[in-house]
């Protein structure tokens, strides 16, 4: 081939390259597999003893117990421990359920005669995550590809009702954008929703939260997530640990994916009760308590996930691995079924329960002092 064929083949390539659509790198990222695009700073890692104990009800033949396990991510780092069980001797299988990737260890007790313990430890570096999102460099999507479907339906817990959809054209009359949408039903579920531990539905119903007003951090973000599903927006549930002493150490938090930014995290709950600690702070003035208020809320939009917190699962509605006898709504600690029927979910928090199916223990070293970022003012503060 002479240079002017050659030419003649190539200038035709580098013209349309040139006049690539601008949205086109763009629209390369609307991928729901893309890694956290968040700003990674304050690395902790923790040295983690997690002790799940369940109690099967009396001669029970089979108990089995999925229970989660964080793997290694943008924002996290797992180096894998020890899997053991007491009194019974029971070797787990691992494996990982194919809707959204969430990875546990299966274990089967024949048999079991009073409760069996699950031992787990591992380590995990934690990073604090901030997206830093810009309200006005969000691109709008005209069409999701179809892998972003199952963020974006209506399905049990997070419920697409007539009433859900009413009340959303109601908070957003008119669209401004995906982060000043949710920005603002994030603002009416804080407004409008009590934390309550003892009317909770512990699997992040968004009818709970939308009924009864009240709910504990599932059933704010069930009903966050809900919301933005309404507007077309696609939204996940995200259940963790939290690193500190606590009754019980899972926490949700929600995300939602915002173009150019990817998935992004949003602590709704956390956020309005840090609010509400200020606003009781005898030690404050008016002035200071409005300018710490303001940094918590632009802390919430702009999208924030705090390092003593690790993620265990995402999603919600679906099969586990090995299935059980019914897709999950969510899991939180642990899901359990004796002879094929789910155990009851726990709540230590819940002042008028005085029985569990399992409860946690667990225990975690940092190789440094930690600050919870929804307690007290330092964090923002800092800022």
């Amino acid at each position: 081939m002479n240079r002017c064929s050659f030419l003649g083949l190539l200038l035709p390539l580098l013209g349309a390259m040139l006049t690539w659509p601008v949205g086109a790198a763009e629209d390369a990222k609307l991928d729901p597999d893309l890694p956290y695009q968040a700003k990674k700073s304050n690395p902790i890692t923790y040295d983690v003893e997690y002790r799940v104990i369940v109690t099967p009800p009396y001669h029970t033949k089979t108990l089995k117990v999925w229970l989660p396990l964080p793997q290694t991510d943008a924002g996290q780092e797992v180096e894998e421990g020890n899997l053991s069980t007491f009194p019974m001797t029971v070797k787990p299988r691992i494996g990982k359920e194919t809707q959204f990737g969430n990875q546990f260890a299966y274990f089967e007790f024949d048999h079991p005669e009073g409760a069996q313990s699950i031992r787990h430890t591992f380590k995990i570096k934690v990073w604090e995550l901030r997206w830093n999102v810009d309200a006005d460099k969000v691109g709008a999507v005209k069409k999701w590809p179809a892998a972003f479907d199952k963020y974006l339906r209506s399905e049990q817990p997070v419920t697409l009702s007539d009433p859900l959809r009413k009340l959303v054209g109601e908070i957003v009359p008119e669209r401004q954008g995906e982060s000043r949408d949710l920005a603002a039903v994030m603002q009416w579920v804080n407004d409008n929703i009590q934390y309550d531990h003892n009317s909770a539905s512990l699997m992040a119903s968004s009818e709970h939260a939308l009924k009864n007003k009240r709910g504990h951090c599932s059933d704010y973000h069930g009903l966050c997530s809900a919301f933005g599903r309404a507007l077309g927006y696609p939204t996940r549930m995200t259940y963790g640990i939290n690193t500190f002493p606590k009754n019980s150490p899972s926490h949700c938090k929600m995300e939602a994916f915002l173009p150019s930014h990817g998935w992004v995290s949003f602590d709704v709950s956390e956020t309005q009760r840090l609010i509400a600690e200020i606003k009781k702070d005898g030690t404050l003035d008016e002035k200071k308590k409005d300018e710490l208020i303001r940094r918590a809320s632009e802390r919430l939009q702009h999208g924030f996930r705090d390092n003593t917190w690790f993620v265990q699962t995402r999603g919600s509605d679906y099969d586990l691995a090995p299935p059980a006898t019914k897709k999950v709504p969510v899991v939180r600690t642990i899901y359990a079924e004796a002879d094929g029927v789910a155990l009851p979910e726990p709540d230590p928090a819940n002042t008028e329960k005085r029985e569990f199916a399992w409860m946690t223990q667990h225990r975690y070293t940092p190789d440094k002092p930690i600050s919870y970022a929804f307690k007290g003012t330092k964090s923002l503060q800092d800022k």
